[in-house]
Formats: C-alpha cells, sequence, structure tokens
C-alpha cells in the first residue's frame, strides 16, 4: 500500500508559498483550469490576473468577479502580462500562440494547472491516470472504487472538474485525476502516488511537431518524479510502452497489467478470470461480471483494480464496484432503437485507436459516423475492421478528403455531412434492420461543434428526432 510520504524537499517546500511581496501570478486562459487556478493563487496570497484571447463564460466571469481577480477577455495585453513572475498556462492554448512564444523568451516559468494545485495539496495522495485512449473510464472507475470503499476523495482534473478549485474550496485526502498530455507539458515537481500509463497511440501530434516520440517523452512525465514508495501501473501490452521503458531508469514500484501472459505482481487475464496479485493481496474475478464489457474496458479495470489495491481498499469492496460501475456518457453509449436500427454515441473517440475499439466491439453490420478534425491521422490500423464489419461511412466533418482517400474501395459507400442531424438522417437511410449506427469519430470535434460532448449532445438529439 502507498506509504506516507510527507519527504518533500524542504527546499522545494519553501518555494510553494510566494515570499512577502506577492508573485505575480498570470493565468493564461479562462477555462475551468484557468479559473480554479486563478481562485487558488488568489487564496495562497498570489497577485493573480487572470488573461484570455477570448471571450469569457458568463459563470467563469462571475467568479473572478465574487473572488476580486482582474481579469481582460479578448485580447492579451502585454505589459499586463510579460511582468510575471510565473503564468499558468491552460492545456488548450498551444506553444504556437504568440504570447506564449513571448512568455518563453521573456525566460517567465510557465506551469501546469496541476503543478500548481499540487503545491498546495498537503499531505493527500494523488492517484493519476494519462494514456490515449480510456482515462476518462478508468478515472471514473477508480473513483467509483474508492467511494463504494468509503474513502473521502474527489474526482479532478480533464475530466471536468478543476484540481485547483478542488483544492481551494473542498480540499480531501485523495484526489483521482485524470491527466492530459497538455496537462503534464508544464509540471515542475508534480508527483503522484500512483501513476496510470493505460496505453500510447498516435494522438494530438499537430501539437507535438507531429513526432510521436514527443508524445510518448509528454505522458512518461506522469512518472518522472515519483519515489520508491509510489506506482506505476501501466500496461505491458502496449509495445510503445514498453519499448520506452528500455530506453529509460524508473524511480517507482512498476506494477504491469497484460491479457497475453501472467505477471509476477499485477494484474492478468486467463480464461475469461482477472488475477490480480500485488505483494499480499489475491483477488479473482470473471470478465462476465464487470459492469463495464469491451475488450477495452477489460484493460481499464485491470489498471483501476491495481489502483485500488495500492489505496489499501478491501477487495470485496474493488468487486462490488467493479459490478456496480457505470458508462460514461458520450463513450459507447447506447442511444436508442429504431425500426431495429440501433444508435451508439461515441464521441469521445477523438482518435484513431479509440475508433479501433469500438469497432472491434461492433457485432452487428455497422454504419460508422467518422470525421471531424483531424490531427495527423493514420486510418490504415482501421482497414481490416471496417472491410469485416463497416456497410457505410458517413463523414462528419468540414474537410473529409483524407477519409475518402483512405477508405475507397474498403467499403460500398462514403457520403458527406455537414451536422450532426444530417449524419443521422443519411446514417438512417443507409441502415436496415439489425444494423447499428456507431458515432466512432476518430477527429477531434472543433471544426463544426464546441467540443465532443456538443457533438455527442446533437447526435442524440438528432437521434430521437427521427
Amino acid at each position: 500500500m502507498i506509504e506516507n510520504s510527507e519527504n518533500i524537499d524542504q527546499k522545494s517546500e519553501a518555494r510553494l508559498s510566494p515570499p512577502g511581496a506577492a508573485v505575480r501570478l498570470i493565468i493564461l486562459g479562462a477555462g475551468e483550469s484557468g479559473i480554479g487556478s486563478a481562485i487558488l493563487g488568489k487564496q495562497k496570497g498570489y497577485d493573480v490576473f487572470v488573461s484570455d484571447g477570448g471571450v469569457i463564460k458568463n459563470n467563469y466571469k462571475q467568479e473572478l468577479i465574487d473572488n476580486g481577480i482582474d481579469f481582460e477577455e479578448g485580447k492579451h495585453t502585454e505589459e499586463k502580462i510579460l511582468n510575471a513572475g510565473e503564468v499558468m498556462k491552460s492545456p488548450g492554448i498551444p506553444e504556437k500562440n504568440e504570447m506564449v512564444k513571448k512568455i518563453r523568451a521573456k525566460g517567465i516559468p510557465v506551469i501546469s494547472e496541476i503543478e500548481l494545485a499540487y503545491r498546495f495539496k498537503g499531505k493527500s495522495k494523488i492517484v493519476a491516470i494519462t494514456g490515449s485512449n480510456g482515462k476518462s473510464t478508468t478515472t471514473t472507475l477508480i473513483y467509483h472504487i474508492c467511494k463504494t470503499g468509503g474513502m473521502d476523495c474527489a474526482l479532478v482534473g480533464n475530466i471536468g472538474y478543476s484540481f485547483a478549485k478542488q483544492i481551494a474550496e473542498d480540499p480531501k485526502p485523495l484526489y483521482v485525476a485524470e491527466i492530459s498530455s497538455f496537462q503534464l507539458d508544464d509540471i515542475k515537481t508534480f508527483r503522484p502516488d500512483i501513476a496510470v500509463l493505460l496505453n500510447i497511440t498516435e494522438d494530438h501530434l499537430d501539437r507535438y511537431e507531429y513526432k510521436f516520440e514527443n508524445y510518448i517523452n509528454s505522458k512518461f512525465r506522469i512518472i518522472e518524479n515519483q519515489q520508491p514508495g509510489d506506482y506505476f501501473i501501466y500496461c505491458e501490452d502496449d509495445e510503445v510502452i514498453m519499448n520506452h521503458l528500455k530506453t529509460i531508469s524508473i524511480h517507482t514500484n512498476p506494477i504491469p497489467f497484460s491479457m497475453k501472459h501472467e505477471v509476477n505482481n499485477g494484474a492478468w487475464i486467463k480464461s475469461d478470470q482477472m488475477l490480480i496479485r500485488m505483494q499480499s493481496e489475491r483477488i479473482s474475478m470473471s470478465i462476465y461480471d464487470f459492469a463495464l464489457k469491451g475488450l477495452h474496458n477489460q484493460y481499464n479495470t485491470m489498471a483501476a483494480g491495481l489502483s485500488a489495491v495500492g489505496l489499501g481498499i478491501r477487495k470485496e469492496k474493488i468487486r462490488d464496484a467493479i459490478m456496480t460501475a457505470e458508462g460514461l456518457e458520450h463513450r459507447m453509449e447506447d442511444v436508442a432503437i429504431i425500426r431495429g436500427v440501433k444508435f451508439i454515441n461515441d464521441s469521445k473517440a477523438t482518435n484513431v485507436n479509440s475508433t479501433w475499439y469500438a469497432l472491434e466491439s461492433m457485432k452487428d453490420p455497422t454504419v460508422l459516423i467518422l470525421g471531424g478534425l483531424d490531427k495527423g491521422n493514420d486510418y490504415s490500423m482501421l482497414y481490416e475492421l471496417v472491410e469485416e464489419k463497416v456497410k457505410a461511412i458517413v463523414c462528419l466533418g468540414v474537410d473529409n478528403k483524407k477519409i475518402h482517400e483512405a477508405f475507397e474501395g474498403k467499403v460500398a459507400v462514403i457520403v458527406d455531412t455537414k451536422s450532426a442531424l444530417e449524419a443521422v438522417q443519411e446514417s438512417y437511410k443507409l441502415a436496415t434492420k439489425g444494423d447499428t449506427v456507431l458515432l466512432s469519430p476518430a477527429c477531434a470535434s472543433f471544426d463544426l461543434f464546441k467540443n465532443y460532448e456538443d457533438r455527442g449532445q446533437q447526435f442524440k438529439e438528432a437521434v430521437r428526432e427521427l
């Protein structure tokens, strides 16, 4: 079980609180993480200024006003920003942003929200989950197991609620945090007691100079500050992870999970049984008792089970939680069956690997809705599944040229649409009784939608209008 780790370097600890003259903390971006960071920074005595190049949502603006935090929107005023002692950059802002370039050029330290939150977590523990796919599901499952096990904890990070705001307004002894590569890019001391790395596939390459190695390095930052008393839970079946592990030295307890072979200390699945062997703990459970179905969720469940053992949760509670977990909205979500045609919302599938898992689980002939903002996708890994299971592709995006080039000759029909309503109507025309219409776009949503939630919501509304 994780040890009580209070051994933060004293020099580092001395830097956590601003000295007599308040450090000027600039928050770049006024979304969930930006507002949370501003509130925590103000509470801890920083001189906080928030700058957003776009329009700040009314609810966020009101929070800034209520907390007496100075801000601007629709611009970045250089003289107000470049005098910063430190900048918290929201994860959605890329390095190519002109203001970020100027901040970097001036040598001003840039941190992420999770770094700021970590400074003020006190003695609380952190379970941090990252990976290209399955982060939200696994994070939510770990949180569900923790709550079932009676732990006082909070669900934070990339999943939707600001880690920094949670610490400012309702601190907990344990934080279960979904962490993206963007959040890891600007850490300095952030160190989870349990780090989970689910998988690494090509994603967000537009943010990493189209170099896969840069993205891999970013994901592995989740363990760079870990110590011997911490745990590193990872998928031993992932070639990218295993190849990278050969090139680095780690300072934590490695705990693998696998479906291909038994592991000495970790989790594996054999003959439809999940087996966990971690230190003195032993857990056995049928995969048919898992509430979350599908091959990908077997991996997610192993990772969650290991995390729970690492936290010292009783195995009876772990089993109960795994059997009662609920799936996430926009992740393989059953929407409706209309005249024998089933509609599934997997809008959260924003990369090719995630769509592969969705298709892998399909049992019926499938009309696949693909498309959006391409992030450097290689669709070749979908070819075999598309040829085997997909009867038509409905493109949902501004520019669908790459999808046509990838799949022409591999599927009988490819049509273009420009809205969720049009995509649903076209898919319904192409489907017959017993078919499934699957929205699993393999792309980001920002060309036509606010985000993947908006895309999924519009899809569901369109299905209900049929």
